[in-house]
């Protein structure tokens, strides 16, 4: 492919993308992020796999920059999704001690 067809596709991705994510209620937002988390677990996989394959520098530290960043998606999505359900757990009880 041409990289005009690969940045047109890329950009329209993008396009859809916020689109498909914007119309999200907050309801639905922990699953879906549950399902995100394993995408990118297997995107994680993938670009590591590229990396241990790579013969070319430049593949090579796009692979790295793919597995840096595949690995920052995957923790903030957990991190998100942890705080997500915290706010349905209800409030903890606050032991008050008395002042003397």
């Amino acid at each position: 492919m041409d990289p005009i067809t690969l940045l047109t596709v890329f950009v329209l991705s993008v396009f859809v993308g916020f689109e498909v994510v914007a119309k999200v209620s907050s309801t639905l937002h922990t699953p879906l992020m549950s399902g995100a988390n394993a995408i990118h677990g297997i995107i994680l996989v993938g670009a590591i796999i590229v990396a241990g394959q790579a013969e070319d520098v430049l593949v090579l530290v796009i692979a790295l920059i793919a597995v840096l960043l595949a690995t920052v998606n995957l923790v903030g999505g957990f991190v998100v999704t942890d705080r997500m359900l915290e706010m349905f757990g209800g409030r903890k009880n606050v032991k008050k001690e008395s002042a003397k």
